[in-house]
């Protein structure tokens, strides 16, 4: 007998998405790519690194702060278990694993050409299946610090952390996501199965698969491994952010570092409190088609920035919108930081002074749309974007229909409240100086 699915579809797209949520979760979404020799498949939970202080339970609450890095701590211990590491078992199937940590939810993947099911049974097993020891632990903290200060000396790195921490007195986005020497250090084996008991119940979680495969056998893979789970009721989960004033926290940080060429990063704070779903992708697309028509490769101020040798190919804009903060990066690398700074600011004072040219909006709505419609050809970026995307409360599908609404006077409207001057930082790394 046929599984009753939802079947999620968009006609301009051409696309569909199969999602049946199991009881007590996690949803399972299956995009059937028929043809495709390699298959894709993430097991994904709403556990970030902002995520360090929570509150568990009904009426009797549980207030929890533990210290920053644990979800990516998490990240990395999964993978051991008692009997090896999972790395060797994907390996015997012909398989590529990894996994991600970001702000707000942690990934585990994997890619292969064939045995789908055995690594997909593998994928869900090894993630349900944590094993620490406060030995494990130990050694584990030494490997991450490593990491992070191997981050720290990462100019990219520190650039982009330095200017979060410039735009964000409270948020914990302003934190690494790995954690600092000494966070790591105050976790334990303890901490770790709080924190995965609390966010790793499949209420908390999702799956998709894309590939040439047969939605109703991954869920019965999905289901027959998640059999375990059947009448535990989820934690409930109340995240804690402390308030965020709307100003930013310091108008520049600079840094000194071995690079060549110094680099600069300009943040604009976007002081809402809350959002998702459409009034967040909305958000997001007109901040996005905003920053095209004026730093756009294709616009005059790209130009001539390039030609005065300001900016090289590498010079960016984009908007980042999460559920309880968003802002926008520009920068890359350049010969003149604090020239570039004030060439940008110019450059919007200008955009707001002379208005938008709805020619030019036309055209990066247009670009913007054909690129999204290509990216259907990667299954990493179906994927990952579906369930970032759900994780936000937004239906990935909606992406065009969201797109076609915004107008010229959107754009317009977010130049006003957003990138004004007295809510932007800078961070700058530039060469050490010769002693």
């Amino acid at each position: 007998m046929s599984l009753q699915w939802d079947v999620l579809e968009n006609s301009t797209l051409g696309e569909r998405v199969y999602c049946m949520n199991l009881e007590p979760g996690p949803a399972v979404y299956v995009f059937p790519k028929e043809g495709y020799s390699k298959n894709y498949a993430i097991f994904s939970t709403q556990f970030g690194s902002i995520d360090n202080h929570f509150l568990i339970g009904g009426n009797g609450r549980e207030n929890i702060e533990v210290p920053d890095g644990v979800a990516h701590f998490l990240e990395h211990k999964l993978f051991d278990e008692e009997e090896g590491n999972v790395f060797d078992l994907f390996a015997s199937y012909g398989a590529s694993p990894n996994a991600f940590t970001g702000f707000t939810h942690t990934t585990y993947l994997f890619s292969c050409t064939d045995f789908f099911p055995e690594n997909f049974k593998l994928l869900l097993s090894f993630v349900q299946n944590p094993y620490f020891t406060e030995e494990s632990v130990e050694k584990e903290k030494g490997i991450i610090q490593q990491e992070i200060r191997m981050y720290q000396d990462n100019p990219n790195w520190r650039a982009f952390f330095n200017l979060l921490g410039a735009l964000y007195r409270e948020h914990p986005v302003r934190n690494d996501i790995a954690g600092s020497i000494e966070s790591i250090n105050r976790i334990t084996k303890d901490v770790l199965y709080k924190c995965y008991h609390t966010f790793y119940h499949p209420a908390n979680m999702a799956i998709f698969a894309a590939g040439d495969l047969d939605p109703e056998e991954v869920l019965q893979l999905a289901g027959e491994s998640l059999a375990q789970w059947k009448g535990s009721p989820p934690p409930v989960i109340e995240r804690f952010f402390p308030p965020e004033k709307p100003e930013v926290y310091q108008k520049e940080v600079v840094a000194e570092l071995s690079v060549s060429q110094p680099i600069l990063n300009i943040g604009f704070k976007d002081p809402y409190h809350y959002l998702d779903g459409r009034e967040l992708l909305f958000r997001d697309l007109a901040t996005e088609l905003l920053l095209e028509m004026i730093f756009g490769k294709s616009e005059p101020l790209f130009n001539r920035l390039y030609e005065e040798g300001l900016v090289d190919e590498r010079f960016s804009a984009g908007f980042m919108a999460e559920c309880s903060y968003g802002y926008t990066l520009i920068g890359g690398r350049t010969k003149d930081p604090l020239r570039l700074r004030e060439e940008v600011l110019k450059g919007v004072a200008e955009a707001r002074r002379n208005g938008l040219n709805e020619e030019s909006f036309s055209r990066h709505k247009r670009k913007l749309k054909g690129e999204f419609l290509r990216s259907f050809n990667s299954l990493e970026f179906i994927a990952n974007n579906y369930l970032s995307y759900r994780f936000r409360g937004i239906d990935f599908f909606e992406f065009i229909d969201i797109l076609e609404q915004i107008q010229l006077e959107d754009a317009l409207r977010r130049l006003d409240e957003h990138l004004r001057e007295e809510l932007h930082a800078a961070s700058i790394v530039k060469p050490v100086k010769e002693p």
